[in-house]
């Protein structure tokens, strides 16, 4: 297994981790600021996520690279990227952090552009990230981000810096998942046998 994989599959280990670090019910001690305030075990989830979804650039540019490209990072790495979105989505959903129908609207896309690809390579093709698949991406792991830290800074200056970025994230969703679609609607055409 090459390096590229091994960093995918270690993107995908790390999901338990984290979804133990965020819904752990100990008593773990806190940090206090005025009106913000988290826990350690808050702060260790988000850096696991932090580092974890950080390896989802590093594996596809060391395999772009080094021509280590394969079949089944191809196959992992989307997994990899849905299992922590997803996950973690859930988690701020149970933590009360982040509406429900946020979660599902972003969790609905992620899976429909799965189904999307799968349809392509079944027809021999492969569908490219786009420039709003990236933007969606990088709005997605910000607003995560925001969310686990409990919006810090910007607590501290009652700013819900948190929820905007989130609502950015839900439409950048919503619009990258459609340009997706609308870029490949030739792939449902009926009257192919």
């Amino acid at each position: 297994m090459n390096l590229p994989n091994r960093i995918t599959l270690a993107r995908i280990f790390l999901v338990p981790l984290i979804v133990v670090f965020l819904l752990i019910k100990a008593e773990f001690p806190s940090i206090k600021i005025t009106n913000f305030s988290i826990t350690y075990n808050e702060i260790i989830g988000t850096l696991i996520f932090i580092v974890a979804a950080s390896t989802d650039s590093l594996d596809g540019y060391i395999a772009r690279k080094n021509k280590l490209v394969t079949n089944l990072g191809k196959l992992l790495d989307p997994l990899a990227d849905k299992l922590l979105i997803t996950a973690v989505l859930i988690c701020l959903v149970s933590l009360d952090k982040c509406p429900a129908w946020m979660a599902i609207v972003i969790i609905s896309r992620e899976w429909a552009v799965t189904m999307l690809r799968q349809i392509a390579a079944l027809e021999g093709q492969a569908l490219a990230a786009s420039r709003w698949g990236k933007w969606k991406t990088a709005t997605q792991i910000t607003a995560i981000i925001a969310l686990l830290i409990n919006n810090f800074p910007f607590a501290l200056i009652h700013f819900p810096f948190d929820q905007l970025a989130m609502w950015l994230a839900v439409l950048i969703t919503i619009y990258s998942g459609i340009d997706y679609f609308v870029k490949n609607k030739d792939l449902f055409n009926l009257d192919q046998t």
